[in-house]
This record gives structure tokens, C-alpha cells and sequence, in this order.
């Protein structure tokens, strides 16, 4: 079910939904839209960080205040391409935790299940993964090309 829910299920596979993009594609912010690809997917794998790694320092400037998307763009694509393989990886990271017994019977903070954290952040997940291709589609990017 968690590889399901972060990796490949509900709809197109991660990894092929981020894949074929230029540094002008994720940067663009087509009219009438909040955010750009690359901003959407800084958002969300900062979170997927949060819950993953249990990043309070991250999540307490977050609920704080600080922004919750990144204020400037990546000047060069490896910048792009290292985003998502973090984003990623922690969508791996997700599965595991969510495979293990141990951890998934634990509580992130008092109250909150480590299950129950998951399921949240794969809807949030699923939320911006679909924001993104929307945007995908609005700029002609959209379905990546086949492998």
C-alpha cells in the first residue's frame, strides 16, 4: 500500500510525472497560476522532509511563518534534477517507514500515529503532484516523453 500511495499507484508513476523537464519549463509560472513547477515540488518535498525526517526545526519555521515556497528560482537545471531525486528518495524513505513495524506503530509527535502522518502526506503529496501536471499541461509539457 505506502508504495501505492508515494511511488506509483492512483495515477502516473513519480519518477516519469517530474521526468523531461527544462529549467524553462519548471520555471515558468503561467498566468493565473500561484506557483511554478519547480515551486510546487520545493514545497512539497520540503514537507515530505519534515514528516520523514522528523525535521522540527523545518516545521516550526514553517507553522511560524517562514515561506512555505522557495523565494527564489534555480539558476542552473542540476539544481532541478537534484530536487527531484531528493523528493524521491524521500518518497522511498516514506515507504519504508511505513513498512516497518516498528515505525509505524510509533507516534511523530504525541497524538499523531506515524500512519496516520503518511497517509496525510501522501494526500499532500498527491495534492502538489497534481498541481504539477496541470501546469505540465497549461505549458505543453504534458505527458512526458515515453522512456
Amino acid at each position: 500500500m505506502w508504495k501505492h500511495l508515494f511511488l506509483d499507484g492512483e495515477f502516473s508513476p513519480r519518477e516519469r510525472l517530474l521526468s523531461g523537464l527544462t529549467l524553462e519549463q519548471v520555471t515558468r509560472r503561467p498566468a493565473g497560476a500561484s506557483h511554478s513547477i519547480y515551486e510546487e515540488l520545493w514545497h512539497t518535498t520540503t514537507w515530505q522532509r519534515i514528516v520523514i525526517k522528523g525535521d522540527d526545526v523545518g516545521g516550526d519555521a514553517s507553522l511560524g511563518g517562514e515561506p512555505d515556497y522557495p523565494s527564489e528560482p534555480p539558476d542552473r537545471e542540476q539544481t532541478w534534477h537534484d530536487l527531484v531525486k531528493e523528493f524521491l528518495a524521500g518518497a522511498e524513505k516514506a515507504v519504508a517507514c511505513g513498512q516497518s513495524r516498528e515505525q509505524v506503530g510509533t507516534e511523530i509527535v504525541p497524538g499523531l500515529p506515524t500512519a496516520d502522518a503518511l497517509h496525510s502526506l501522501a494526500v499532500h503529496n498527491a495534492y502538489h503532484l497534481g498541481k504539477i501536471v496541470a501546469l505540465r499541461q497549461l505549458i505543453g509539457a504534458w505527458p512526458p516523453e515515453p522512456d
